[in-house]
């Protein structure tokens, strides 16, 4: 028998294991810092900790939430992970103490593996962090993203379209819209399908990440020296070199629009010179290139300027922002990757809530009418004059969370809360699920309530939250665009049509994906035609309508 064979047999798995586990408990008890004890939590085995379902895990913590209490202690090979089920305690915690938060625990599978460290959800605090989220946040601030109204309503118009032609095929539209305007955000293309090969190559990326994102779903993570054992990651391996060869080329195509406009209009160029201003140019395509912030003065003056993306904006500040060539693809990947999974996911939530909760659809038609009337179809402008139709959305960001399971930050210090020490290197985790069920600020969480986040004045209240984007420091970066998107397609979907469930196939409202972005299994639902007599009558309004 090789040595590769040997190394890969259960019992030598569980010996090398057993003795990391017991050398890693004694560490933690010689230099924990703190005499207070952890959270309660359920027993587990001594050499391997708790069992964590890979599937639904989150709906488990909402059970050990019941029994142990807001906050309890679970471990996981060599790791303590503390879980948050409860608002107040979140907030005290992941806000509060967010400066001791702000990192990630050392995620060897999806982080090192799968992603290359380059991927900002997973990166560790520190330099990279810092520098990646400073790209984000100056691209996804509100009033940028308010310049891309246009884009959201174009894509929400086709939406709509879509489903008249297919309405069985729902689910696969919101997944064409969210990828269209993702890649538009991104690097300024516009996919018309969702069989185009930019949104399957980006959903089988998607689908991989998630997959991979479940907890447990990798023992390396809990036992790093599984990490040498020849050949075991070599799925995640070959699923990074397809990511990378995915982002890469993607920014590469923003790069070679750039170069293309700029041969067609200078006359000095040709096809065997380049312009002084573009500092590097590779084939094939393996290397990117930084532009200066306003390369072709003269393309602007004509108004054929390469479409404004986030790509674009990388690769004119790559140098300024300290970003590699590998960094400034992921970057921009990351855009489009996490992007897309999660506001598909939320615009089918909120179709399902329609059907499954006809008087809260009710209401939000009701106010449509209102203030909308029929004349015009609501627009990426109306959130604020439509606080019926923005509760309906909390409601279903609170009900079915996408990213239920939160995503695991890492305490940099002992952190103390109430009689208890969340202790310095514990995963902590809140965990979305059980925290917007929590009944003291959600009464009976289970319902489907959208009215619970209004004053009675109407308006939305300021100081409710569920957490759905995220904590402190680590807040996702795109939760307005997601937002203003779930919004506009909700509004139009139930300005468009009544959404009902269809009798012959009962929705299963807890009928999900295993993976950590969750998607509502396919369900039917029917739309039928709301401001129109018939669904092609409707299709002609949205035709005639300069959305």
């Amino acid at each position: 028998m090789s040595l590769a064979q040997i190394a890969t047999e259960p019992q030598t798995i569980a010996v090398v294991a057993l003795c990391f586990t017991a050398l890693a408990f004694i560490h933690h008890r010689l230099t924990r810092s703190s005499k207070l004890p952890l959270p309660p939590g359920p027993p587990g085995s001594i050499i391997f900790g708790n069992s964590i379902p890979k599937a639904f895990a989150y709906r488990k913590f909402e059970e050990w939430t019941q029994q142990y209490g807001p906050v309890f202690t679970l471990r996981h090979g060599f790791n303590t992970l503390i879980i948050i089920g409860r608002l107040q305690a979140a907030t005290d915690i992941m806000e509060k103490e967010g400066a001791a938060t702000v990192d990630r625990p050392h995620n060897i599978s999806a982080g090192d593996t799968l992603s290359g460290g380059m991927r900002v959800l997973l990166t560790p605090a520190g330099d990279r962090f810092k520098k990646m989220r400073r790209a984000l946040h100056a691209h996804l601030q509100p009033k940028i993203v308010s310049n891309y109204g246009p884009t959201l309503m174009r894509n929400a118009k086709q939406h709509i379209i879509d489903i008249i032609n297919e309405p069985h095929r729902h689910q696969d539209h919101a997944k064409r819209y969210s990828a269209s305007v993702v890649m538009a955000l991104a690097y300024g293309k516009n996919p018309k399908s969702y069989e185009d090969p930019d949104i399957q190559a980006v959903n089988r990326c998607l689908t991989r990440l998630g997959n991979n994102l479940r907890p447990g779903m990798w023992k390396v993570d809990a036992y790093p020296i599984l990490r040498y054992i020849p050949g075991y990651l070599k799925e995640l391996q070959d699923g990074h070199a397809e990511e990378l060869k995915l982002f890469k080329s993607q920014l590469n195509e923003v790069k070679m629009k750039v170069v293309r406009l700029s041969l067609s209009y200078s006359p000095s160029c040709n096809l065997h010179t380049r312009p002084a201003s573009i500092s590097h140019i590779s084939y094939p395509q393996t290397t990117l290139l930084t532009l200066p912030t306003h390369p072709y003065p003269h393309l602007q003056e004509r108004g054929e300027e390469v479409p404004s993306s986030f790509g674009k904006y990388l690769l004119e500040r790559q140098k300024e922002l300290e970003l590699s060539d590998d960094e400034t693809a992921y970057l921009a990947g990351s855009i489009f990757g996490a992007g897309s999974d999660t506001t598909a996911g939320a615009i089918s939530i909120a179709v399902l809530a329609a059907a499954c909760y006809p008087d809260a659809q009710r209401k939000v038609q009701e106010e449509l009418d209102a203030v909308i009337g029929r004349v015009r179809a609501p627009t990426f402008a109306d959130q604020d004059i439509l606080p019926q139709t923005m509760a309906f959305i909390l409601e279903t960001f609170r009900w079915r969370p996408v990213t239920a399971g939160g995503f695991a930050h890492k305490a940099t210090r002992d952190i103390v809360w109430g009689n208890y020490v969340i202790p310095k290197g514990a995963s902590v985790i809140g965990n979305v699920w059980s925290i917007g069920r929590d009944p003291a600020f959600f009464p009976d969480p289970e319902s489907f309530n959208p009215q619970r986040w209004l004053t009675e004045e109407g308006k939305i209240k300021e100081d409710l939250k569920a957490y759905t984007f995220g904590f402190g420091r680590r807040v996702c970066p795109g939760q307005h665009m997601a937002t203003a998107s779930v919004f506009v397609n909700t509004a139009l979907i139930q300005w468009a049509f009544k959404v009902s469930s269809d009798p012959s196939s009962p929705i299963d409202q807890l009928a999900f994906t295993e993976s950590a972005n969750a998607h509502p299994l396919p369900f039917k639902v029917n739309f039928e035609p709301r401001v129109a007599a018939t669904l092609e009558a409707t299709r002609e309004l949205f035709e005639d309508y300069g959305l």
